[in-house]
């Protein structure tokens, strides 16, 4: 299945390059750029998954295109969840801020988080705190407002294959431990849910909510050492150097690599919080007059 994927993936990307090659070169005629979206299209409409999904992630790198972002808004409500999750990500891609509403409200209605999780990032890079929302309930496990997961959510953050397919690969790894994939995390982890809450951890550190300060301080003492790392690190990037204190148990942790980034995190934060003091008088020694 993944070398079925990965040919379909090729193709489709020369058709992409084929429909960009279209619109912006002059050499290029007007017939290869209505072939381009022929192709495209064609996958858009495939009755195969992989194929939709592939060609509607395609349509993020068409910027400033309408007939694009139409087609990533049609694709919002695919029968798949793969796709709707693409087509998300496809909106963020390109910057389509007229579509805010549109994920905003399947926020609310759908029933995969898998595909929640894809709308939070797209309003996350679209400038919406809801986005934000979307990763503090990954994290904490109730939304901001204090009401908890729908259970239909609740199950796919449990379940390996959701996660496989929509979270880690889809590109919200937890940043210091970047080079690894879904599978070297469970080896590290044998669970599949926290590198999707340490991932969670990392996009909150733009979040300037207090509410958010106070769950990354309470993940601090989180059982899983990869949410604790995660949450430490965003702690340390958030600019506040008032969370110190609470970063200073987590210097004796069991884990190594939860210390070390605590020594982080705590270093970075002395050193903006002494940036920030006022600069004291030189001292001049007083000079007897001649």
């Amino acid at each position: 299945m993944l070398r079925v994927v990965q040919k379909t993936e090729a193709i489709y990307a020369v058709s992409l390059v084929t429909l960009v090659l279209a619109a912006v070169a002059p050499g290029v005629s007007q017939a290869s750029s209505g072939k381009a979206w022929t192709v495209l299209q064609s996958g858009l409409s495939n009755s195969n998954t992989d194929n939709r999904t592939v060609a509607t992630r395609l349509l993020g790198g068409l910027t400033k295109n309408a007939q694009a972002q139409d087609l990533a808004l049609k694709a919002l409500s695919d029968d798949r969840p793969e796709v709707r999750a693409a087509a998300a990500e496809a909106l963020g891609n390109m910057q389509a801020k007229s579509a805010i509403p549109q994920l905003q409200k399947l926020v609310q209605t759908e029933r995969d988080a898998g595909v929640v999780i894809s709308v939070g990032r797209a309003l996350v890079a679209l400038g919406d705190p809801l986005g934000f929302g979307v990763y503090y309930a990954i994290l904490t496990g109730e939304r901001k407002s204090g009401a908890g997961l729908k259970e239909d959510q609740k199950k796919m953050l449990n379940d390996p294959k959701k996660l496989a397919t929509f979270g880690f690969e889809q590109g919200v790894g937890f940043i210091p431990f970047g080079g690894l994939t879904l599978s070297a995390f469970r080896s590290l982890t044998r669970d599949d849910i926290s590198p999707i809450r340490a991932a969670a951890a990392e996009v909150l550190i733009k979040d300037p909510d207090p509410k958010t300060t106070e769950a990354l301080k309470t993940a601090v003492a989180d059982k899983s050492w990869l949410v604790r790392a995660a949450a430490i690190d965003a702690l340390g990037k958030r600019h506040d150097p008032s969370v110190i204190s609470a970063l200073e148990p987590a210097l004796d942790d069991g884990k190594e690599a939860v210390r070390y980034a605590a020594a982080a995190a705590i270093i970075r934060l002395y050193d903006l919080k002494l940036s920030k003091l006022p600069a004291k008088p030189a001292n001049k020694r007083a000079t007897k007059p001649k």
